[in-house]
Formats: structure tokens, C-alpha cells, sequence
């Protein structure tokens, strides 16, 4: 994550100030003030949730167009707060948790496995994620590097399963 000692400091009157910083700062989860991104994680849960509700072939259209609109709104709040990928936007957060339930068991043991692997690479960014977290900027990059991680928490869970089932 990006950071300066002249970024803004978002408030709840900003998060009200335009849809954008509203749905990037995770409906006010990014405005925690202590582990924001664990906040943000923590409310795609139940957004997940809902989505098993519909029929399968949606989730992946869901997901990709939940990443693809976040492009947008990222890069427009971070503009705003004077940071490309300020601490409190936590829509990369929400969706990529998303797509690491898409490929978990659907039960509270493994969910929160899911859960703890997925911000592990997040916070602890291993290569390549840490190369691109530092090159690529705007909304694009915000996306990126918590899609990557992702990513590795999915192949992380994949390895724990197979494990489990021997």
C-alpha cells in the first residue's frame, strides 16, 4: 500500500461526499481505525453470501464486473485522498475475498481459513505482488495486487484441501 504524510484523512462526511468514495471505502468499513483492509475483508463475506444465491454461472460475470467497476471508483477516491492506494479504500479487499470464497468450501472452518490466507499475502505481498503493488498506480493497480493475492490464497487453499482430504 501506497502511503504520505499528506494524504487525506477520509471522514464520514467525505464517504457521503460522492457513490464513489462510498463503495471504495467499503460502505464505511474503510474508515475503521485500526486494521481497515481486515474490515473491508470481513464485509465480503456476507456480500458473498448473497451471491451464492444466484446461480452459479453469474459468479464469475459478478466478480468480474465487481473488479471492472472498481477500476473507477478507486482510482476516483484515491485522486480525491491524495493517495493511489490510501489504507482505507477496501473495495480491492471486498472483491477479492470474494473470488477466494468462490473457490472455498462453504463452511465457517474453512471460510475463515480463506479469510486469514488471503490477508496474509495482502499484508505480506510476496513476488510478484509486491513488484506490481509498487509499480502499477490508480485504481488499476488498487485492484491488481489484492487480485494476485487472491490468487495465491486460492492455490494456498486448493494445497490445505487436498492435504485435508488425504
Amino acid at each position: 500500500m501506497t502511503t504520505s504524510v499528506k494524504a487525506t484523512i477520509p471522514s464520514l462526511q467525505f464517504l457521503l461526499r460522492h457513490p464513489s468514495h462510498f463503495v471504495a471505502l467499503g460502505f464505511g468499513s474503510g474508515l475503521s481505525p485500526k486494521a481497515p483492509g481486515s474490515i473491508g475483508t470481513i464485509i465480503g463475506l456476507p456480500l458473498f453470501w448473497m451471491l451464492t444465491f444466484t446461480p452459479e454461472p453469474t459468479h464469475c460475470i459478478t466478480l468480474a464486473v465487481l473488479f471492472l467497476v472498481g477500476i473507477p471508483l478507486c482510482t476516483k477516491t484515491g485522486n480525491a485522498l491524495g493517495v493511489s492506494d490510501h489504507g482505507s479504500i477496501v473495495w480491492d479487499e471486498i472483491v477479492a475475498i470474494m473470488l477466494v470464497l468462490e473457490f472455498t468450501p462453504a463452511s465457517p472452518l474453512w471460510w475463515g481459513i480463506a479469510f486469514v490466507l488471503f490477508r496474509l499475502f495482502d499484508i505480506w505481498k510476496p513476488a510478484p505482488i509486491r513488484h506490481c503493488d509498487a509499480r502499477l498506480k490508480g485504481g488499476f493497480g488498487v485492484m491488481f495486487d489484492d487480485l494476485l493475492a487472491a490468487i495465491y490464497a486460492i492455490i494456498s487453499l486448493k494445497v490445505l484441501l487436498c492435504l485435508a482430504l488425504n
